[in-house]
């Protein structure tokens, strides 16, 4: 099973490390009546999640502690180098 990719590093304007948020995906989680609490009930695979964390722009240091990452892809998002700040 092809895996998703995982999306480059950048520091925000505060000097913390970041997925490069997606817009897109970023405005519809904004202006949707579904916040992550509510996401979270639903019945979307761990792959899935992964991805949708790192689209929103999600924190490195808080993504590590959600149980659907895996050290794969952690271990692949930390090994890059960051970008310049967003």
């Amino acid at each position: 099973m092809a895996r998703h990719p995982v999306q480059p590093l950048v520091y925000d304007e505060h000097g913390v490390l970041r997925f490069k948020k997606n817009a897109i995906v970023r405005f519809l989680l904004n202006t949707s009546k579904y916040k992550l609490d509510k996401l979270g009930d639903m019945d979307f695979s761990d792959s899935d999640w992964e991805q949708f964390l790192q689209l929103i722009g999600y924190s490195v240091s808080h993504f590590s502690e959600w149980a659907c990452v895996t050290e794969e892809t952690l271990a692949q998002a930390t090994n890059q180098k960051p970008e310049k700040v967003i």
